[in-house]
């Protein structure tokens, strides 16, 4: 079997179990912008040297792409790609209280960085926030499963507490937020 089809040569892609559409369809920007978090999570998972946060991240990485399934679909319930629900909301809180009870408390906004694996982490928390408005967008024109939108807010914050557990595991600060003066 190719790799190519050559289907997609005008600038249309099929949905799972639709019709076709424009590759820049609200839909294809929403599952494309969680594909790329998923990359953006696999470059983490190099970045990372803790045993307990690979296997984390690439579960994520499988979760992402049952998310890619039901927002692929026009109808998920249907097609039974209607993959992610509420334990997996549940899972990613459990994760946050988790890894954040480690972390001395938050006293001021951070800028993403302090080590390469924070700096990583935090690249995808960001492509995470894009994933979630472009979702949100999908979800102002289409019906979406209620529990898309919370899983990718969940992420987010997730992310970013796995951020800040990177520097505080590796000894180094968060980088503080200090406002301009003129």
């Amino acid at each position: 079997m190719n790799i190519y089809t050559k289907t997609g040569d005008s600038g249309d892609t099929g949905l799972f179990g639709g019709p076709r559409v424009s590759k820049d369809h609200v839909r294809i920007e929403a599952y494309g912008t969680v594909d790329e978090l998923s990359s953006h999570l696999g470059l983490a998972v190099v970045e990372i040297e803790w045993n307990e946060l690979r296997p984390l991240l690439q579960q994520i990485q499988c979760d992402l792409f049952s998310l890619g399934a039901v927002l692929a679909s026009p109808d998920p319930e249907k097609s039974g790609t209607n993959l992610i629900g509420d334990q997996h909301v549940a899972n990613l809180e459990a994760l946050i209280d988790r890894f954040d009870a480690e972390l001395p408390e938050l006293t001021s906004f951070v800028l993403p960085g302090g080590s390469k694996p924070a700096a990583s982490l935090h690249l995808a928390r960001v492509v995470c926030r894009r994933a979630e408005r472009r979702v949100v967008s999908l979800a102002s024109v289409n019906s979406i499963p209620s529990t898309v939108v919370p899983y990718l807010n969940r992420l987010g914050d997730l992310l970013f507490v796995l951020a800040r557990w990177a520097n505080h595991r590796l000894g180094v600060s968060d980088v503080p937020w200090h406002p301009s003066v003129d």
